[in-house]
């Protein structure tokens, strides 16, 4: 994939075993706000159940899938079969594709609506991605910490980046073997936030 140091809109983050890129704000064709408001009345929210150490539960967030006809994605004993792009979809990958220089074929929505809702530590690291997927974080609305842990080196400082509204930030590179990543829960009071990841699916 393209070194994020040749990528103007990027600046690349030092992390030890993996890679990574960030963008305060992307600019965008569209006023942020108006992004927002159109991706909560526009996206086919779920609230699905998933499977983790046997046990069923239900997801603490909205979330919905997009993408090609092809990129079907598999996890945590989901199986999600893509919605077809919607225009503004397509116009957000065409703009985090030229800001990146790698190529999606899909995305994953997730819909924080308050402070209570959450993403647990977790690796991206299905088949169906590849072994060095590249995936392209844009968030809108409220803030939110996203952390991530080393999987082996448990001495390593955990890293803290606070991804604000218009933010982008590119995990590619070795970072999903070696890294856990999540958002947690927080006592403040948050208003909405929504994230799509953009992914590259290999059919099976």
């Amino acid at each position: 994939m393209p070194d994020p140091a040749h990528l103007p809109s990027l600046s690349p983050l030092a992390i030890p075993d993996g890679q990574l890129a960030y963008c305060a704000c992307l600019p965008l064709a569209q006023p942020r706000e108006h992004i927002l408001a159109q991706l909560l009345a526009q996206t086919a929210w779920r609230n699905d159940r998933i499977v983790l150490f046997g046990k069923s539960h239900p997801q603490p967030r909205l979330s919905a899938w997009y993408g090609d006809a092809d990129a079907v994605y598999r996890y945590s004993g989901l199986r999600l079969a893509p919605l077809a792009w919607t225009p503004l979809l397509l116009q957000l990958k065409n703009e985090v594709e030229a800001a990146t220089g790698c190529s999606f074929n899909s995305v994953l929505l997730n819909y924080y609506r308050d402070q209570h809702d959450c993403m647990g530590m977790h690796s991206d690291d299905e088949r169906e991605l590849g072994p060095q997927p590249a995936i392209a974080s844009l968030s809108f609305g409220h803030p939110r910490m996203f952390t991530l842990k080393h999987k082996v080196r448990g001495a390593a400082a955990p890293i803290k980046i606070a991804l604000g509204d218009g933010s982008l930030l590119l995990m590619s590179g070795d970072t999903q073997k070696n890294w856990r990543h999540g958002i947690a829960r927080t006592r403040r009071s948050c208003t909405a936030r929504v994230n799509l990841t953009f992914r590259l699916i290999f059919p099976a």
